[in-house]
């Protein structure tokens, strides 16, 4: 006897175009060149050797001295006085301890990640991605990387505005004797210069910057301290106004030393204008907000250095807690002395009031330039380690792949983050850099704390940091105080950053090459699991009604090399319904492994490369009949349980591999292995059931309850030119006809009943809705007799229980069938297969081995109507 094809495993054809959105993935996501082990990507928590001399920066060093210094920034020494002359010293106070308040749920997130599992370089990124997966990681870390460029171009800004305002023309520290021209071109070649500086620091190495900062954070606290100094030995005079303040035309403003009268009159808010803008824009709160905030925005200035800690682990929760205690209590105490001793006209005209009542002036012009250029220094080189890590990771594909360096300083990287702080500092003004500047980082709080929310909520088993102060609480707060604050202070900036947040979530789901590595972790994973384990727990099996049947779908596959089309094709029948794809692999179990394991993740492959929504239960049996009966039983999970099994029908056609036909839109070399071996190889005439067992299977099946659906010809069906509405296919047959006992009743019995919703579910799909249905009945030749006024009909009792009267035997077949369509809802022509008779005598169905040939012999009188 020819060989057959395995009734698990039936032939059938549909093609499909690849879509737009597969084509530019396969073009963004392109191969990259191959990396040298250990680059790439790195789990969260995965520990690595690390050569040596890498990693060499302690607590001190490389968390609380940069975070310090990213604090300070303009704030210390440039804007202190904007804030209090403007919000006055309750506001002002309020305004730091909202911030602070903040920044410290923020803090306790950022150190449950980073205790949670060995950190890599990308600091906060890294963290994120780790947690919330590539498309949302992706996106945070962009939005992060930019917040480190416009940090940087803010401090470069602040760096020039002390440059001017200490040496420029009638400048502090050089009086009327010259000094450096102050014109808008000149101030942007003094960023320019000052942003090549911080490039060259940059290319020679972030652990030269990390040993650097302890000597720079000596000097900064010494010009501090010479400011508290002041307040207290300083006497009472008149301070002159800077050149830069054009709006107003006194000269001269009053210090008035420690003074309970000067300390009232600061209490309140008393908003004027801005002289450091070109227009003189009008102060209000958002605005002192926006400036205020930007002096604790370098929090994450530590965990940006993780890739050269020793132990980031550590040094990133204590480094950063004592550097937010550290200057909070440095805030509180200037902003005291402040309001005590400086009247509001000197304050709000006179910026860098601290400079000339020092002691020694000098002090705070140094500790001006090193407070601003440390604090750009430290964001440029942030940033460019965002951007490496975006790179490493895959994130954008080819796009960002010159960033990765092996050399271990990301040169590419630097020098693109440099460009883009080069653009930034063409704004000019701090204040209106710092309105940006705050909106991006509280934005990045935001994800932080919904990333570890999101962890606890999930009650992930792998979620066990060793800080102990974190709970799902403080990030809930931190998470709501930063959504509140960024709308409420600025909903225009806020909107815009929440659009392009979600935009790129979906073009990097959609395009980026590392959304499809089963590598990543995603938090939604875990979410997701948690709450269809909940639902599964409420759906009952004891409450299911006809009204809302839906198939759900058992299809037992063989080789999808030749089931590929009935794949795609069930897919499209199952109606929201449950769709489970079956395979049974003939052997036993012989204590070396599960040997399914390495298959499965084929079968997964294939349902992405099929684009259905599909599960996959792969079985391991003695026999194909024994490994079916288990599926058919055990497939699908509490109340979601297949109850329609579709098999192949078992009959000589020769098997096709749509894998490898060219014409098949199913073509791919996925599935072939190296030394021409492929996946998902033909059953060998051993384990192929025979006639027999295939009937077996098909009893099996109907003795536990199931429906069966024996699928043939469905390699004579296209697709595509269903798809594209071919004038030829025009119609659904539906043949409510028994072939070995055909009767008018065979149209009103359960079987015929199932027929039609599985017809009907078929055209409602998308792309079949053009089609007609049309319903095929045998002729009254059958069955007991009964003729009236002209019109026969069969009256045999055979048909369904529970039909209507309209629908009952006693009424002609084709005026029953119409009735029953209305009642169903379902809209087809109604035909009589008149011939079917002559077909009966003349078809030989138990001795035909030619699979067509039965078909052939069908008139073709209805088929066309």
């Amino acid at each position: 006897m020819a060989d057959t094809l395995d009734p698990l495993s039936p032939s059938i054809n549909s093609p499909r175009v690849p879509g737009l959105m597969h084509k530019l993935r396969m073009r963004f996501g392109r191969s990259p060149p191959p990396r040298p082990p250990g680059e790439g990507y790195v789990e969260f928590g995965e520990f690595r050797t690390e050569a040596p001399g890498v990693k060499k920066v302690g607590t001190f060093a490389g968390v609380f001295c940069p975070v310090v210094l990213s604090m300070f920034s303009a704030l210390v020494f440039i804007r202190m006085g904007y804030l209090v002359g403007n919000a006055g010293l309750l506001v002002t106070l309020g305004q730091f301890a909202l911030a602070y308040l903040i920044v410290i749920f923020t803090v306790t997130s950022i150190c449950a990640i980073s205790t949670n599992g060995a950190v890599e370089g990308g600091g906060v990124y890294f963290m994120i991605s780790r947690t919330l997966g590539p498309e949302f990681g992706g996106a945070i870390g962009t939005l992060f990387f930019f917040a480190n460029v416009v940090s940087s171009a803010l401090c470069i800004s602040a760096c020039t505005e002390a440059l001017v305002e200490n040496f420029g023309a009638n400048g502090y520290l050089i009086g009327s004797s010259g000094g450096l021209p102050t014109s808008w071109w000149f101030s942007f070649l003094y960023r320019s210069v000052l942003n090549a500086l911080g490039l060259a620091v940059s290319l020679a190495g972030a652990s030269l910057f990390a040993r650097t900062s302890l000597a720079i954070w000596f000097t900064v606290l010494v010009c501090l301290a010479s400011a508290f100094i002041s307040f207290f030995v300083t006497s009472p005079g008149m301070i002159e106004k800077p050149d830069t303040n054009e709006l107003v035309n006194t000269t001269s403003f009053q210090y008035t030393g420690l003074s309970k009268e000067t300390l009232y009159s600061n209490i309140y808010p008393s908003y004027g204008r801005d002289y450091s803008t070109t227009a003189g824009d009008r102060v209000d709160f958002a605005s002192v907000f926006g400036v205020l905030f930007t002096g604790v925005t370098g929090v994450m200035a530590g965990a940006n250095m993780s890739g050269e800690l020793k132990q980031p682990s550590r040094s990133i929760p204590a480094g950063t807690l004592w550097a937010l205690l550290f200057t909070a209590l440095c805030y509180t105490a200037l902003t005291l002395l402040s309001a005590a001793t400086c009247s509001r006209e000197l304050l709000q005209n006179n910026y860098v009031y601290l400079l000339p009542i020092n002691v020694w002036p000098p002090f705070i012009a140094v500790g001006m330039l090193l407070a601003t250029f440390s604090a750009g220094l430290s964001n440029l080189i942030g940033a460019s380690r965002v951007l490496e890590a975006l790179a490493k990771d895959d994130i954008y594909g080819f796009l960002l792949r010159p960033m990765v360096s092996r050399s271990g300083n990301p040169v590419v990287a630097v020098l693109t983050s440099w460009l883009l702080v080069q653009i930034g500092i063409m704004a000019g003004s701090l204040n209106a850099i710092a309105q940006v500047n705050s909106v991006l980082f509280i934005t990045s709080y935001f994800a932080i704390n919904l990333a570890c929310l999101g962890l606890d909520l999930a009650s992930a088993p792998n979620f066990r940091p060793s800080f102990k102060y974190f709970s799902w609480v403080s990030a809930l707060l931190g998470m709501a105080g930063s959504a509140g604050l960024v709308f409420g202070l600025r909903p225009t900036y806020a909107a815009g950053a929440a659009l392009a947040c979600t935009a790129l979530v979906l073009a990097l789901h959609l395009l980026s090459p590392a959304a499809a590595d089963p590598k990543w972790g995603s938090l939604s994973q875990a979410l997701i699991f948690h709450q269809v384990r909940k639902y599964l727990l409420l759906l009952d099996p004891r409450r299911e009604h006809v009204k809302f049947w839906r198939p759900q779908m058992l299809l037992l596959v063989s080789s999808p090399r030749h089931a590929a089309p009935l794949i795609d094709f069930v897919n499209d029948q199952k109606k929201g319904g449950l769709f489970v794809i079956g395979h049974v692999r003939v052997g036993e179990l012989d204590g070396s492994g599960d040997p399914l394991a390495e298959e499965h993740k084929y079968w997964l492959k294939l349902i992405d490369h099929l684009k259905v929504k599909a599960f996959v239960e792969l079985c391991l049996a003695r026999c194909v009949r024994e490994g079916a009966a288990q599926l058919t039983r055990l497939a699908g999970l509490g109340a979601m349980k297949p109850d329609t099994v579709l098999l192949g029908f078992r009959d000589d056609h020769p098997h096709t591999d749509f894998f490898r036909d060219p014409q098949s839109p199913y073509k791919t070399c996925e599935f072939e292995l190296e030394g021409g071996e492929q996946v998902f190889p033909w059953r060998g005439v051993q384990t192929r059931p025979s006639a027999a067992e295939y009937v077996r299977i098909v009893r099996d099946v109907l003795c536990v309850g199931k429906n069966v659906c024996l699928c043939r010809h469905f390699h004579m069906l296209d697709m595509a030119a269903v798809e594209r509405r071919s004038g030829h296919l025009k119609y659904i047959d539906v043949w409510l006809v028994e072939p070995w006992r055909a009767s008018c009743e065979d149209a009103f019995t359960v079987r015929a009943l199932f027929a039609l919703q599985l017809a009907a579910v078929v055209r409602s799909a998308r792309g079949w809705q053009h089609l007609r249905l049309r319903v095929h009945h045998a002729p009254p030749t059958t069955g007991v007799m009964v003729a009236e006024g002209g019109v026969s009909w069969c009256a045999s009792p055979a048909a369904a229980p529970g039909l209507p009267a309209q629908a009952a035997p006693g009424r002609p077949v084709h005026d029953r069938l119409e009735q029953l369509l209305t009642l169903l809802r379902i809209d087809a022509s109604i035909h009589c297969a008149s011939d079917w008779p002559a077909l009966e005598e003349s078809g030989r169905w138990q001795d035909s081995s030619d699979e067509n040939s039965v078909l052939n012999r069908i008139p073709m009188n209805y088929l066309n109507k």
